[in-house]
């Protein structure tokens, strides 16, 4: 696989996984597939730590920007939960959502070759 075709699949894999995220994160509470109920920090920190390290991989040259934006990502989710009605925003959600990028930058750390970062 070239390097093009790889970085096109990170990129593919990382916005479908915002928009499940998005998705996920703002129907009601009861219509979440069984198979994703379970403790809500966790389940908080593991998808952004997914979108921190997909997002790294696609987008290696703007890591900071990458890494603020999903911040911003996990406050508006949080905010547009709290005026759905059928939600409810938490900043510990947020919180959350932060302890996973930072868990997703470090495995990206600890896994991608130096010399394959700045490309």
């Amino acid at each position: 696989m070239t390097p093009l075709t790889l970085r096109l699949l990170w990129k593919t894999l990382f916005w479908t996984l915002v928009l499940a995220t998005l998705w996920l994160s703002l129907i009601p509470g009861d219509q979440v597939p069984q198979p994703l109920h379970f403790w809500d920090k966790a389940q908080h920190a593991l998808s952004f730590a997914a979108l921190a390290f997909l997002g790294l991989l696609s987008y290696r040259s703007y890591n900071k920007p990458l890494i603020i934006g999903l911040m911003l990502l996990g406050a508006g989710i949080e905010c547009t939960q709290w005026l759905t009605g059928w939600r409810q925003g938490d900043w510990l959600d947020w919180l959350a959502d932060c302890v996973g990028l930072a868990v997703g930058g470090w495995v990206w750390v600890a896994v991608v070759p130096r010399d394959r970062c700045r490309t």
